[in-house]
């Protein structure tokens, strides 16, 4: 087994999520397609704020939900098939009504190598009407808690 270098995230404290890259992850060029980033972007969003008590289920009780409005992604070193990766991932704002951002970097433990590094934001919408909505309190409580300060916020 090789010894992993130590992670040099980019903030304190990420929420991570471990990334086995597979041949179906690839494209023509032998690496993960670019769509698949981003699916592993929104699947680390979903189990950060699950995590944080911000199920499903309360974005039914509540009606809202933070949909994504803008995607940044700065493809840094292509990742292979076989390879081990860590996704960390920060709430790095919050406007307090309407809007939060996130920011992203993954890492190759092996040889301590950042792969990608992403930031997104989000607004509040309604479930029923897809219109922006001011985020309710349950919502703008676990944002605020959880966002760290240094990162790219809004």
């Amino acid at each position: 087994m090789t010894e992993q270098k130590p992670i040099q995230w980019d903030l304190p404290d990420p929420f991570t999520f471990e990334i086995l890259v597979v041949e179906d992850d690839t494209d023509e060029l032998g690496h993960p397609n670019n769509v698949v980033y981003v699916r592993w972007l929104e699947d680390i969003s979903w189990a950060h704020v699950k995590s944080l008590g911000m199920t499903w289920e309360l974005h039914e009780a509540t009606g809202k939900a933070m949909a994504i409005t803008r995607t940044e992604i700065d493809y840094l070193v292509a990742a292979n098939p076989g390879d081990r990766l860590v996704m960390g991932t920060w709430l790095t704002g919050f406007d307090g009504r309407f809007r939060s951002a996130r920011q992203f970097q993954l890492v190759r433990p092996e040889d301590g190598k950042t792969l990608v590094r992403a930031v997104s934001t989000h607004a509040c919408v309604d479930l029923k009407t897809q219109r922006p909505s001011r985020a309710p309190k349950e919502f703008a409580d676990i944002i605020t808690a959880a966002c760290v300060a240094g990162g790219k916020g809004l």
